[in-house]
């Protein structure tokens, strides 16, 4: 029951690393190509047709890759970064990149659906573009980035899980290496649970969280 304990003990702390640094990462990049997105496109403050379109079809590229697959593609990258290609910091990178169109496409969504009339006012009373971005755009639509960054999170915890086939570490790797391969059922059931909770808890906290902010506009 101790070693048990123990690795998923061992096993969660590699998952919220993983997914802490992940989602950090991936709304550092996600979060301005949303804005640029947003603002190069038709409904834009600087539309920029060419621009908008070859960033648009660079994400939908990243979107379409299936986590695993896009793993084993980024795996010279990341032995190049890091010296290695498997473990939790390795995964890192990956998921990052993973979630970071996600991201992008979140914020750009929601943006979309601010009412035009907010920025046309912000333009009547002078503000430049970027006055716009930073105290009309990016207020607005915090409630929904919280409750696109809740769902990024909940997907990272998927897309670790799945990391651990190819030696990611985490809750993925100790339900197949110490579960599955083993035979111990009771591990893996463990892994799961664990997930289960990690996911439920993430999802309580970005819908109050979201909620609050609602309430404080």
């Amino acid at each position: 029951m101790n070693q048990i304990l123990s690795l998923v003990l061992s096993s969660t702390g590699e998952t919220l690393l993983m997914v802490l640094f992940s989602t950090v990462f991936s709304v550092l990049i996600g979060f301005p190509l949303g804005i640029i997105l947003y603002i190069t496109g038709p409904q834009g403050i600087i539309p920029k047709k060419i621009l908008n379109q070859v960033l648009s079809r660079i994400i939908d590229v990243l979107r379409s890759f299936p986590f695993v697959i896009l793993m084993i593609v980024l795996l010279p990258f990341t032995r190049f970064v890091l010296g290695k290609a498997i473990g939790t910091a390795a995964t890192i990178i990956p998921l990052s990149i993973a979630a970071a169109p996600f991201v992008a496409r979140v914020i750009e969504t929601s943006l979309i659906e601010i009412d035009p009339g907010v920025i046309t006012a912000a333009k009547a009373m002078g503000s430049t573009n970027w006055q716009i971005i930073y105290k009309v755009l990016v207020p607005e639509v915090l409630p929904s980035v919280v409750s696109g960054i809740t769902l990024t999170v909940i997907n990272l915890i998927s897309y670790s899980a799945m990391a651990g086939t190819l030696g990611g570490g985490g809750l993925g790797d100790l339900a197949i290496r110490y579960g599955y391969q083993r035979f111990r059922t009771d591990i893996m059931t463990a892994a799961v649970i664990v997930i289960i909770i990690m996911v439920a808890l993430i999802q309580f906290l970005g819908t109050k969280l979201a909620n609050h902010i609602l309430k404080k506009r």
